[in-house]
């Protein structure tokens, strides 16, 4: 079975749990997720299998939306509602719609942040929240990230008292922190915050109502209707440009060999050649050779 799952992960599962599950209800081995979703956290969680595991960092790396809660008035050490306070202001808060909508538009566009401790990056080899457990503090490299839209979701027009809470839609690019960016809003409004709950929405071209939970795949998967909510791998390649071929370049594409560059690369990083609107292949430019291409990734079996 070759394709991608759109699954959606329930909340107290982690990412691995889920491909756990999967591998015994599907009965495969090679089943992959595509990018952590941290366990108190819900949402779309594309599922790549067979072959389609080798596009799950196309999908990781393509954009994202979320829902997510600010809390205004607690910093937590791991920047959400499970981790210890760290900063309380407990003051009676007045913050109108439009000094929040003045903070969102600032942190709109490329952005600088800062991982958060308990994240996955790794720091000298070791995973920052492995450091964190341990109570030991790293430098962490700063990153630039793309924040294409916030959305303020409530209607009020003054948020009150001593914790203030108001939900936001994100669109992002990949790498991006929606916990650090909660508290990059506290920080814009003078307070200390925290992501109070978060829900992913879609994950590149996949999105809540293409998905299935956990028990959903096991009921289809028996009734023998799975293959209706497969998606084939091509949907997770959209992004890039798509070349039919013809049969002079079709045997050197499935061979792989390093040819000319496609007008495409020009102006793209990657093209996908296809056959029959099936994906063969994805090209880039050389990274050594000047005005050539070479394969990244190659379906042989994908017909």
């Amino acid at each position: 079975m070759d394709g991608i799952l759109p699954l959606w992960k329930e909340k107290g599962m982690t990412s691995h749990d889920c491909v756990f599950k999967l591998r015994k209800i599907l009965g495969m081995k090679k089943v992959g997720h595509t990018g952590t979703l941290d366990p108190n956290v819900e949402g779309v969680l594309p599922i790549c299998l067979g072959q389609a595991t080798k596009v799950a960092e196309y999908v990781t790396d393509s954009g994202k939306e979320y829902i997510a809660a600010v809390s205004i008035g607690t910093a937590t050490e791991t920047e959400d509602g499970d981790g210890e306070a760290v900063a309380v202001d407990e003051s009676f808060k007045r913050i109108t719609r439009d000094e929040i909508l003045r903070a969102l538009s600032t942190l709109t566009g490329e952005i600088t942040q800062i991982p958060p401790m308990y994240s996955a990056v790794k720091v000298n080899g070791r995973r920052l929240y492995e450091y964190a457990r341990k109570g030991i503090e790293v430098e962490r490299p700063e990153r630039k990230v793309q924040i294409h839209e916030i959305e303020l979701l409530d209607d009020s027009e003054l948020f009150e008292g001593e914790e203030v809470q108001f939900t936001i839609r994100i669109a992002c690019g990949k790498g991006t922190y929606i916990r650090t960016l909660s508290v990059q809003i506290g920080e814009m409004l003078g307070y200390p915050a925290h992501m109070a709950a978060l829900v992913r929405t879609s994950s590149g071209k996949f999105r809540k109502e293409d998905c299935l939970t956990i028990q959903e795949v096991s009921d289809v998967k028996n009734q023998g209707n799975l293959d209706l909510h497969i998606r084939p791998l091509e949907d997770a390649l959209s992004e890039f440009a798509f070349e039919e071929l013809n049969d002079d370049i079709y045997d050197k594409i499935v061979n792989g060999q390093v040819l000319p560059q496609h007008p495409s690369l020009i102006r793209q990083e990657r093209i996908v050649f296809t056959k029959a609107n099936k994906a063969i292949a994805v090209y880039r430019n050389h990274p050594d050779k000047e005005g050539l291409m070479k394969p990244e990734k190659m379906f042989p079996f994908n017909r």
